[in-house]
């Protein structure tokens, strides 16, 4: 049971189907105590605005015993490795993810795609990237994950790519799972939900991980602090009430 959520849309994102009340509803329902909500960057053609996540700060830390992440999936926009959220606005975010969408960059080639997704990762403001195994997107894996590593950011399995989207995606990510146990870098899994019914649902992915023999007590999302402490050593300083809890929570059990 995996009980933390890294990667879900809202209606925000207007071709997801869910609220916030809908995956509060559904988490309690599955034992889910922790996701992050992570809708598109505002460079996609029908994500919100840049003042919707701005705005995230309205959002409860916890609810009913479920913790919310404010988060984005950012949109990696040029070969500089650019997203389309910035500023002193990033620093309010608890979690930030990014990743290749092809309405913001159309694939191209490998060697474009490395050097986009490189100086992405050494860029300091990502802790995740999204579906790096995207077959439309090759890239010199290798490279990517050592880099990843090297810079403690966080390499996704995303659910997804396998059950409805970015289809033929299995080889690529197993060779980047493996290449993570290789390099010890940190991978977590994502439901990448556009309806709350599939929220913290990975059994794929989790097909992907254990093939590859990567240790699922990595998984960054195999229990709230695992997710948190990480997101705290990458610099997020928003995260001490949520930490509490859970903490608080640990020492009760």
């Amino acid at each position: 049971m995996f009980v933390v959520d890294t990667h879900t849309h809202t209606v925000a994102s207007t071709h997801a189907y869910s609220t916030i009340h809908d995956y509060l509803a559904v988490a309690k329902q599955k034992g889910i105590r922790l996701f992050a909500t992570t809708d598109h960057g505002p460079a996609m053609a029908d994500a919100p605005h840049f003042w919707h996540f701005v705005n995230l700060r309205v959002l409860p830390r916890i609810v009913d015993g479920v913790g919310i992440l404010r988060g984005i999936e950012a949109n990696i926009t040029n070969l500089e490795g650019e997203i389309d959220f910035f500023g002193e606005f990033l620093e309010e975010l608890d979690l930030v993810q990014a990743g290749f969408h092809e309405p913001v960059f159309p694939p191209a080639d490998s060697d474009s795609h490395t050097q986009a997704l490189l100086n992405c990762i050494r860029s300091g403001k990502v802790d995740i990237i999204t579906h790096p195994g995207n077959p439309k997107y090759p890239l010199d894996q290798e490279l990517i994950v050592r880099t990843a590593a090297e810079h403690n950011v966080a390499l996704e399995i995303n659910n997804s790519s396998f059950a409805c989207s970015r289809k033929g995606s299995e080889d690529s990510c197993l060779n980047i799972a493996k290449l993570a146990k290789r390099f010890d870098a940190q991978l977590v899994m994502g439901s990448d939900s556009h309806v709350a019914f599939s929220l913290g649902e990975f059994p794929l992915a989790l097909e992907i991980v254990d093939a590859a023999g990567y240790p699922r007590d990595r998984l960054l999302n195999r229990e709230p602090l695992a997710l948190l402490n990480f997101l705290q050593q990458r610099g997020h300083k928003t995260l001490g009430e949520l930490i509490d809890y859970f903490e608080s929570e640990a020492v009760a059990g």
